[in-house]
């Protein structure tokens, strides 16, 4: 079993950054893809990213690249999102995920979820 904690969410300021971080225990996943998902007030939940062990690639969706950058410590079984020029339409609960499969995981049918972290970004 893996339990996965997400932190760092907030209220900023449209412009404003934050970094999200999740932690994984209850066993290693440092051989999995670990990534993050989005989802905003009625509406379903999107990929943001995820990132790839195998071969240290990470993935976005077209629509998060050039602001959000995902980042990894293997060594502290930890993901980062860094958020920077954020806007009012980034507001929404922020879930880390995992899964041995980046393919699955872009699909959105991850093993592991975390609880979520709220980021609301006032304008």
């Amino acid at each position: 079993q893996v339990q996965l904690v997400e932190s760092g969410g907030g209220l900023v300021q449209a412009g404003g950054s934050l970094r999200l971080s999740c932690a994984a225990s209850g066993r290693t996943v440092g051989s999995w893809s670990m990534g993050w998902f989005r989802q905003a007030p009625g509406k379903e939940r999107e990929f943001v990213g995820a990132n790839k062990f195998s071969d240290g690639n990470t993935y976005y969706a077209d629509s998060m690249k050039g602001r959000f950058t995902i980042s990894r410590d293997n060594a502290k079984n930890t993901v980062y999102l860094q958020m920077n020029s954020l806007k009012p339409e980034d507001t929404a609960v922020y879930y880390c995920a995992a899964d041995p499969s980046i393919a699955t995981m872009t699909r959105g049918a991850c093993r592991y979820w975390g609880r979520g972290t709220q980021v609301t970004v006032s304008s």
